[in-house]
């Protein structure tokens, strides 16, 4: 595995995680945490969500077993309505490839992150480590502090609920 700019980030911090490989095709959280044994509520995908009148887009992250509810984290972020882009859009204002965007990849280009207040329920999620087969272990109170989140409930489970 070959360094990144994320994992040469978390180095140069002493930032405690473990790096895995997955295959290089874009893969669901679900699959990912299927391939890594692990349980899907330890997975969280990074969300692109957009705020409809411009604006720097926000990062939203819930675990797999999970979806972003936008009118919630609309709710927390004071905000009317926010909608999510397609995947060419999210690529496109990211600058990354979908399956590979990661909060920790864009910590200087000014996103808001959100991450879903299920994280605290764990010491250690995994993340997307800036490119597509690169996934992260590391502690929930870590990510929080390097990327400034708000740590608020903004997922709710596939069926609906909250």
């Amino acid at each position: 595995m070959s360094a990144n700019n994320v994992l040469r980030f978390l180095d140069a911090r002493g930032v405690p995680y473990t790096a895995f490989d997955l295959p290089k095709e874009k893969l669901s959280a679900m699959e990912t945490a299927r391939l890594l044994g692990v349980s899907p509520d330890l997975v969280y995908k990074t969300i692109v969500v957009v705020r409809p009148k411009g604006g720097k887009p926000i990062l939203a992250l819930v675990s797999a077993s999970r979806e972003v509810d936008l009118k919630a984290l609309a709710r927390v972020l004071g905000e009317k309505k926010l909608r999510l882009p397609t995947q060419k859009e999210a690529e496109r204002l990211t600058g990354l490839q979908a399956g590979g965007i990661s909060p920790l990849a864009l910590l200087h280009k000014g996103f808001q992150v959100v991450i879903d207040s299920t994280a605290q329920l764990y010491d250690e999620i995994h993340i997307s480590g800036g490119q597509r087969g690169l996934n992260l272990r590391l502690p929930v109170r870590v990510l929080i502090e390097l990327t400034h989140a708000l740590v608020c409930a903004i997922g709710r489970d596939v069926d609906g609920h909250a």
